[in-house]
């Protein structure tokens, strides 16, 4: 197995293995520990670091307009698109006899975030950055098609489906200071689930929840 990976080396390589074993190796080796863990915590560190730089690059953007654009950082296709650039499929830990990976397969999504998590227990903060900075998400935070209008595309979606759907949006809370409330919405699609988001405005956080929705129906296409 490697130790280098998407520009950082790993002090543990065994760190490193780890996030490379996908679950479905387990039904080779029973005893293997799979990176479902480390996806776990590289989730979190991922989301973190996103908007750490979102935050500091778009100074006038507001809190839902940050979340849209988090939401397509770290989406599935970016962390799929930023696996293929690196080939990391085929370092990948599968069962013997798979079929090869779509370059658009959730496992390779999975395994960059886990590959994050690892690299976060291995050097902390500055080494997760490094391999955060290698993955070159930037460019997906400035938009795919519904960036500016993800309500609108959502509902383009979901009625296109069949049989045909409508989202419903709710308003869950209202919360913080009479001038300064801060909104959680929550959208809901029959059969294809929910997402929730807060923001400054209930038209923001709206937006924020269908970006959220949109991702999940790219990660996981019916």
């Amino acid at each position: 197995m490697p130790s280098t990976i998407f520009g950082y080396e790993f002090r543990d390589p065994s760190l490193l293995e780890e996030a490379l074993t996908t679950p479905s190796y387990r039904m080779s080796a029973p005893g293997a520990r799979d990176n479902q863990r480390l996806e776990f915590l590289g989730d979190a560190v991922l989301d973190f670091l996103a908007a750490d730089q979102l935050y500091s690059e778009n100074p006038r953007d507001t809190e839902g307009q940050l979340t849209v654009k988090r939401t397509h950082m770290v989406s599935s296709p970016a962390l799929c698109d930023a696996a293929a650039r690196h080939g990391l499929a085929s370092l990948l830990k599968r069962n013997k006899g798979a079929e090869p990976l779509s370059p658009s397969a959730k496992t390779c999504a999975d395994a960059v975030e886990a590959v994050i998590g690892a690299a976060w227990l291995d050097g902390g903060l500055e080494a997760a950055r490094k391999v955060f900075d290698a993955l070159e998400l930037e460019t997906n935070a400035q938009g795919r098609a519904w960036s500016d209008n993800p309500k609108g595309d959502l509902q383009v979606r979901v009625q296109a489906m069949t049989p045909p759907r409508h989202p419903e949006y709710t308003l869950l809370e209202v919360a913080g200071k009479s001038h300064e409330p801060v909104f959680t919405v929550k959208v809901f699609v029959e059969g294809v689930g929910e997402e929730t988001a807060r923001a400054r405005t209930r038209k923001e956080a709206e937006s924020a929840a269908a970006a959220k929705l949109l991702s999940r129906m790219l990660m996981d296409p019916k």
